[in-house]
């Protein structure tokens, strides 16, 4: 049967008709609205991160970590055009409210247009950092595009030029949507809805964490703000000031990354299972369609006797291939701490992995953990999409105990590592912080270590570390917070970085399935392997083999020697 096999990055809908998703396991599924069956399937190289139905329903555009974004006809999804020129992932694509054209968002930093037949038309630059959203006016004349810069900018079509700048407090804006009286509605990372008209500027304090996707349905005058405080809100904006509306928690199978309008009362929803999610905003109700678990893996570690623990979307628990425990949502990490195993992710609880059950609730998704002793006891620092670090400590019998949190970044944390007396962090604004583990305090900020958002980080002992980053480097970091720079072998973006308990050997893990093996010593790649077209999400080292374990996307382990076999360029 057609569904999908990774969590749903994307999702439309035309009408009552059809909706369309976008997954992380490549495919681009189709599916009849009335009886929520899929009739085709697409794939992608990469990643398919958004989806959008042309206004006539005749065309579906896709956006891809690819590199392109790709034109379909609907219902067959018979490829017509490849929209090249792209630099980076396409984050978002949509198309002119009249004419055969598509805008595209894309990490390279440049809004883009191309017409029906995949010729480029348009590249705007001006935007500092990667371009997460992009909308046409409803005349069809400008474009507006947000970017992690925090700026929103104004495009025209006539001068190719940039009209108008728009600076949000230097806080990212992911999303933005623009009504029929030239209206912007934009959502950023302090949870604010922020609406312009003009000259004239509101905020309103819409959500406790940062607003993943804004959505206007323009014929209905209501505005859906989706947030990574697990709530959709739903506001009536026929007069100047939005009004509250509806505000639901989301079940633990919705990715809250993006939403659609559909039908008469209908919001669809991406979602962590193998098919999209509904809510009816009339009767507030959700759909009881069941969506059955995807098993993309997330993380690997090893425990205790050797044992190989995994954990990803379902938010199972995986001891050498055998079911454990069950968390019972989505998973980023796996972090042993003493005879415990520190695990959490989209719904802000931080979880002992062995037996299930919650130990710390924060209010935002978590990303990444790394333990360490201090004044005796084992600790463990949890890194939050919302820039702090979540501090737990050994209590008595050995119970984890919330201590503290740490601001580390102002942006989310994507990873954490210690080595000797130094916590290093890195963030998807790109910077790095390093914090003295026997006081807590802050060592040193370097706010641009990274030209992109970086990624993981891994401690190479003696208080050096290793980073990567979507700029396709790999950093090692001194303790004196010096860097060395080294070029990588990857073509796509990297995800994750680990290194053997001598700091020897370095290995890095790329979103297309490429696993690289960094020999210090040698200075040279060692090895240089792609087990698998999906994305490797962790890496860990198995000391007992020495070798390196790679979790991925398609839910199964590999093993990658630091000496196995260099692939030619």
């Amino acid at each position: 049967m057609i569904r999908h096999s990774s969590p749903i990055s994307g999702v439309a809908a035309y009408g009552d008709s059809y909706v369309a998703t976008a997954g992380y396991d490549n495919r681009v599924v189709l599916w009849d609205q009335h009886t929520r069956t899929p009739l085709t399937r697409v794939v992608h190289d990469h990643l398919a991160n958004q989806c959008a139905f042309s206004p006539d329903g005749r065309h579906l555009v896709t956006s891809s970590s690819d590199y392109t974004a790709r034109l379909w006809s609907v219902p067959r999804l018979r490829l017509l055009a490849v929209l090249g020129d792209h630099e980076d992932d396409v984050e978002m694509s949509v198309f002119h409210p009249a004419e055969e054209k598509i805008a595209t968002a894309s990490r390279d930093h440049r809004v883009r247009v191309f017409d029906f037949s995949g010729r480029l038309l348009h590249r705007f630059e001006g935007h500092r950092a990667d371009v997460i959203s992009v909308e046409w006016s409803h005349d069809g004349r400008e474009l507006i595009s947000s970017s992690d810069d925090g700026t929103i900018k104004r495009w025209s079509l006539e001068t190719g030029g940039m009209v108008e700048d728009l600076d949000m407090g230097g806080v990212e804006t992911d999303t933005v949507a623009i009504g029929a009286d030239g209206t912007v509605y934009a959502g950023n990372d302090e949870g604010e809805l922020i609406i312009v008209r003009g000259a004239d500027r509101r905020r309103v304090p819409a959500h406790d964490a940062g607003i993943k996707r804004v959505v206007l349905g323009a014929a209905r005058q209501l505005l859906i703000t989706l947030s990574y405080d697990r709530t959709m809100r739903l506001w009536d904006v026929s007069g100047d000031t939005p009004q509250l509306r509806d505000s639901v928690g989301l079940p633990p199978v919705v990715w809250p990354r993006t939403c659609a309008f559909a039908g008469e009362s209908g919001i669809v929803f991406g979602s962590f299972g193998d098919s999209y999610h509904r809510y009816d905003f009339e009767s507030r109700a959700w759909s009881e369609e069941p969506i059955a678990p995807t098993y993309g893996l997330n993380a690997v570690a090893v425990h205790g006797d050797g044992s190989v623990l995994t954990i990803g979307d379902a938010g199972i628990l995986w001891r050498d291939g055998t079911v454990h425990a069950e968390p019972g949502s989505l998973c980023n990490f796996l972090t042993p701490v003493g005879d415990t195993v520190v695990t959490g992710g989209q719904l802000g609880t931080v979880f002992d992995a062995l037996t299930g059950k919650p130990v710390h609730q924060h209010r935002s998704p978590l990303n990444c953990g790394a333990a360490f002793e201090r004044e005796g006891r084992r600790h463990v620092v949890v890194g939050a999409y919302t820039g702090e670090g979540i501090v737990l400590r050994e209590g008595e019998g050995g119970a984890l105990e919330h201590l503290t949190d740490l601001r580390l970044h102002d942006n989310a944390v994507k990873s954490v590592a210690v080595s000797g007396d130094l916590l290093f962090s890195v963030s998807a604004d790109g910077g790095a912080a390093w914090q003295d583990i026997r006081t807590l305090e802050t060592r040193h900020v370097l706010p641009d270590a990274h030209t992109r958002i970086a990624n993981s980080c891994a401690g190479l002992g003696g208080g050096w570390f290793a980073s990567v980053s979507r700029d396709l480097r790999l950093r090692v970091w001194s303790p004196d917070f010096s860097v060395e720079e080294i070029a990588t072998p990857h073509r796509h973006s990297l995800k994750c970085v680990s290194a053997d308990d001598t700091g020897r050997y370095i290995a890095v893990g790329a979103y297309n399935g490429r696993v690289t093996v960094y020999d210090r010593e040698t200075g040279r790649w060692s090895t240089d392997v792609r087990p698998t077209p999906s994305g490797i999400s962790s890496l860990t080292h198995d000391p007992g083999r020495g070798l390196f374990l790679a979790s991925s996307y398609d839910g199964s382990v590999y093993e990658i020697r630091p000496d196995g076999p260099v692939v030619p360029q």
